[in-house]
């Protein structure tokens, strides 16, 4: 077994919970209250302030403060959490907050995720699996991303917004309605361009699966029908069908409305 690794410039607070195999670099300070898994690398100078969990082989390159306070005027200090999964990486100065008493108490990472340098996650996010984030990302309180999106640069998502799975949205956009599975999006404010089909290939998406979700697509944006037909419409003609299930699943419980 691998030992514990702490830099000598290093400050660990007594009560922090360390896995085996745990790296911490030069100059990081880890507070009360955190607990980081197996063979997880914390590089220099970051700052870790608990109640936080960081899980088993992930990567702070270096300089990001994560599980600090939410950025919100009304949280006065109350027990909220921050729950990190497993291989994700987390590149330089990046900012992630715990949640609020208004939500869930919880701001979640889950796994497989690439967080690129200068993202921020604010309060009651909850980032899924195999998510990439490019530089300067940043997601407002209440966000949720789902599986397999990719969110460009310098892209901003408002409060309570949702970024369906597989979805890709380009770089320096402003979303602030949700994105809906498998689009391509972009934009002031961020429009639909299509079906995500390149990103669909290379998730293991057949042929018979793409084709679908265009038809569906065709049906929701350009059939003239309102919201609630064409769910309808589309649960009707492709019952049986997960891929379209997930879509209209999504599309029906959806509060800020969608990108167009």
């Amino acid at each position: 077994m691998a030992s514990i690794t702490i830099d000598p410039t290093a400050h660990v607070s007594s009560d922090v919970r360390l896995s085996d195999g745990v790296v911490i670099g030069p100059f990081t300070t880890i507070e009360a209250g955190v607990e980081i898994g197996p063979d997880t690398n914390i590089g220099p100078y970051c700052r870790i302030q608990g109640p936080t969990t960081i899980g088993a082989n992930c990567t702070l390159t270096g300089y990001a403060s994560v599980g600090t306070a939410p950025q919100d005027h009304s949280y006065k200090g109350e027990d909220t959490r921050l729950v990190i999964g497993d291989h994700n990486t987390t590149r330089e100065f990046v900012t992630i907050n715990r949640g609020t008493v208004k939500d869930k108490k919880v701001t979640t990472i889950g796994n497989h995720n690439l967080i690129m340098a200068y993202c921020h996650v604010a309060h009651d996010c909850t980032v899924h699996d195999h998510i990439v984030m490019g530089n300067l990302a940043t997601l407002a309180g209440h966000v949720e991303v789902f599986d397999h999106a990719i969110i460009g640069g310098l892209t901003a998502v408002h409060q309570f917004t949702r970024i369906g799975a597989y979805s890709i949205i380009g770089g320096g956009s402003m979303v602030s309605l949700d994105i809906i599975p498998y689009a391509k999006a972009s934009g002031d404010r961020a429009k639909l361009f299509g079906a995500n089909t390149i990103g669909l290939k290379r998730n293991g998406f057949s042929k018979e699966q793409i084709a679908n979700i265009s038809r569906a697509y065709r049906t929701l944006l350009k059939g003239g029908l309102l919201l609630k037909d064409a769910i309808n419409a589309i649960r009707e003609e492709f019952d049986g069908h997960p891929e379209i299930q997930l879509l209209a699943d999504f599309l029906s419980s959806t509060k800020r409305g969608i990108a167009r």
